[in-house]
């Protein structure tokens, strides 16, 4: 369990939980299949945090355009902080004046299975990340599934790109990041966020 605490010590390090809503998180591990989510954030510049399940925290992603349901779309991912599980179900505003300040929408949410690999042998997520090349199946309510979360580049350089894998659930003509825009957690708008969770956590 002190690998986890010591993998969310950047997250921890940035935020001020006397002033930000967002969970101090702890520990743990859930049960059952491991979870993904994709967080609308309008911060300095709107993207989508993709973040899935692993070692007891979420492995999480920048991905400015949002995922895409079109294979021959490559949305650029850049690798943030692990976040606490607790993240997963976080939707609110965080206040000016702290880390990531703006508004936080869940935007999608599921769980996921790793399809890394061939020849009967499947890497764990942590390996597949160490080694630039992950293969996941969504289970969620707006995305669904294989994506490849693939490293280009090296050292400071690396990023990733996210892709929809050709398969039952690809389709070109979706475009959910501009038609699917209320939250899976709410229902809620990222305005009526901000509206009705501002002022209290101002």
């Amino acid at each position: 369990m002190a690998s986890d605490r010591d993998e969310q010590k950047e997250y921890r390090e940035k935020r001020d939980f006397r002033k930000t809503p967002e969970p101090k998180g702890r520990s743990r591990r859930s049960s059952g299949a491991p979870v993904f989510v994709v967080q609308r954030h309008d911060a300095s510049t709107e993207h989508y945090d993709f973040r899935i399940e692993t070692e007891g925290v979420l492995k999480s992603w920048a991905v400015p355009k949002g995922p895409s349901t079109d294979p021959r779309e490559k949305r650029l991912a850049v690798p943030t902080e692990d976040h606490p599980l607790e993240y997963a179900d976080f939707e609110g505003v965080i206040p000016e004046g702290c880390y990531g300040a703006g508004v936080v929408q869940v935007w999608d949410r599921g769980t996921y299975r790793n399809i890394t690999g061939g020849n009967g042998e499947t890497p764990s997520v942590e390996e597949a990340v160490e080694d630039g090349h992950l293969l996941i199946e969504l289970d969620g309510e707006k995305l669904s599934g294989g994506y490849a979360l693939h490293r280009t580049g090296t050292g400071e350089d690396a990023n990733w790109l996210l892709v929809k894998m050709d398969d039952e659930a690809a389709d070109a003509r979706r475009n959910p990041v501009s038609t699917e825009q209320r939250s899976v957690k709410s229902g809620r708008t990222m305005s009526e966020i901000e509206r009705e969770d501002g002022d209290s956590k101002s």
